[in-house]
């Protein structure tokens, strides 16, 4: 019997068809269904950019761990070179830019079909990194078809920088503080000469002003007027 699983996203949608195991030992006690154990065809519909990708078990396989490699080394920062499939059609994907992602699906060089490419925002990307998860937790669907996924390799880091170059700068910034400081030190303390004040109690003695301009009477003017 012919089934179709759907893992939708709001900008990628994962349909599987295929045939369910007709095995009652197989059935799921849970939801009392077949698993899906034989995929006719996979496909990834990209709603915002109408692009499409489709293709059989050995195509979804390698989209699962290439793109699932992808966004591990992207998320962590510590991208390692992808392991090239052995089996067609090949699957790889690789940044173009900060916003876009391009995956091409190779097919074998004897087939008659051409290469595809699709480019991917980091949205989209991400929505069909979600319904691969989706699929690979699903019991019922391919239970056979595992995803391992191992940590990045330390041999992939960046090299840190060694201690004594981060400390260089430090070492500089220190040696020109003290530098500044003893040329500080060696500049003589300039000397103050105080300057000369009047005396606040200092007066100067002056005639007092007489009205009118009339000059005071003497006693020598006196003895002439009794003359």
């Amino acid at each position: 019997m012919n089934i179709k699983r759907q893992y939708i996203l709001p900008n990628c949608n994962l349909i599987l068809e295929g045939l369910e195991d007709s095995d009652s030992e197989n059935v799921d006690i849970l939801d009392g269904q077949s698993p899906m154990s034989i995929l006719i065809n996979a496909e990834c519909n990209f709603i915002g950019s109408n692009q499409t990708l489709s293709g059989g078990r050995v195509f979804l396989a390698n989209l699962s761990h290439a793109v699932s490699n992808y966004a591990q080394g992207f998320l962590s920062g510590l991208a390692h070179p992808q392991a090239e499939n052995t089996e067609y059609p090949q699957v790889t994907i690789n940044k173009t830019d900060s916003h876009l992602h391009r995956l091409p699906l190779q097919p074998e060089a004897s087939a008659d079909e051409a290469k595809t490419e699709v480019n991917l925002t980091t949205i989209e990307l991400f929505d069909l990194v979600d319904a691969i998860d989706q699929f690979h937790a699903d019991r019922s669907t391919l239970p056979g078809m595992t995803l391992e996924l191992k940590p990045v390799s330390k041999r992939y880091r960046k090299p840190e920088q060694p201690l004594a170059e981060r400390l260089t700068p430090i070492g500089i910034g220190f040696a020109s503080l003290a530098m500044a400081a003893g040329a500080l030190f060696m500049i003589p303390i300039p000397e103050i000469t105080p300057t000369e004040s009047t005396p606040v109690n200092q007066t100067t003695e002056t005639e007092p002003a007489v009205p009118g301009g009339v000059p005071p009477v003497t006693e020598s003017d006196n003895l002439n007027q009794e003359n």
